[in-house]
């Protein structure tokens, strides 16, 4: 592949990336409602299009809005009456889609996890530590996209995700350990952070690779076509799925932020 056939998707996916990332910056700074419609649009968005990749003929948009709709009740409710409505979808989908019902279940129990993860990660742990988790997904993407393409080397699954390299892949656990390191001189969180970050930055790639393996099954290249140069919502953020679906599960176990808890 010549050099400009290698970088032509650069304009438009740098052009579109950093407009998400100014939005998603900005309404987690806010926090309150705006971050909260950002959740749920986003994580409505990806069921409607995880819903057209697996079953053309299923009521995407329903679908979608019932995701929508039950993710914004939840977020507003105590942790424990929000569980049974994150996933009441997944049994209203399954009623819904002709096929690949178990793939759809999983998707969108993992999306609607993430989306109500990043909610509580927000209002319980500051806007600080929302970016952080975003830094580390977005360093994870960023140092893998450029090492993939500058170093390159040997594939890491090339028959399900066939760009991905373990040169690419290394450089995001390097890019999301930069990251916690910063963090843990300006914040006082302790060093395994970086542990925490690299297990994150892990989780983003394997949702990465979770999405690429759906998009092959269902014979698509994008799980839409909404966003110039990288696709879909679902393209865009299936490193933050994976990524906040662990962080939702781990925040506890880890104390976090580790060496900042104890010392409240």
């Amino acid at each position: 592949m010549s050099d400009a056939g290698r970088w032509s998707d650069l304009g438009p996916r740098f052009g579109v990336g950093a407009l998400i990332a100014v939005v998603g910056l900005i309404c987690v700074w806010l926090g309150g409602l705006p971050f909260l419609a950002l959740t749920v649009l986003i994580s409505g968005v990806m069921v409607w299009e995880l819903v057209r990749m697996l079953d053309p003929e299923a009521p995407a948009v329903v679908l979608a809005c019932a995701a929508g709709l039950a993710l914004t009740i939840a977020d507003l409710l105590p942790a424990g009456y929000a569980l049974p409505l994150v996933l009441a979808p997944i049994f209203v989908g399954v009623g819904q889609l002709g096929q690949r019902r178990a793939t759809y279940s999983i998707f969108t129990l993992a999306i609607l996890l993430a989306g109500f993860g990043m909610y509580s990660l927000r209002e319980n742990y500051g806007a600080v530590w929302m970016m952080w988790l975003a830094l580390v997904v977005i360093a994870t993407d960023v140092m893998g996209y450029f090492a993939g393409r500058f170093i390159g080397g040997p594939k890491m699954w090339p028959r399900v995700s066939p760009k991905k390299t373990w040169s690419g892949t290394i450089a995001g656990w390097i890019g999301a350990a930069i990251v916690a390191l910063f963090f843990v001189l300006y914040t006082g969180a302790n060093a395994q952070l970086l542990g925490v970050a690299v297990a994150l930055s892990m989780a983003s790639q394997i949702g990465d690779i979770a999405e690429s393996a759906v998009k092959r099954r269902a014979g698509v290249k994008d799980s839409s076509s909404l966003l110039p140069g990288h696709g879909g919502l679902f393209d865009r953020f299936d490193g933050m799925l994976g990524a906040s679906v662990l962080m939702l599960m781990s925040a506890r176990l880890i104390d976090f932020p580790p060496g900042l808890t104890a010392a409240q």
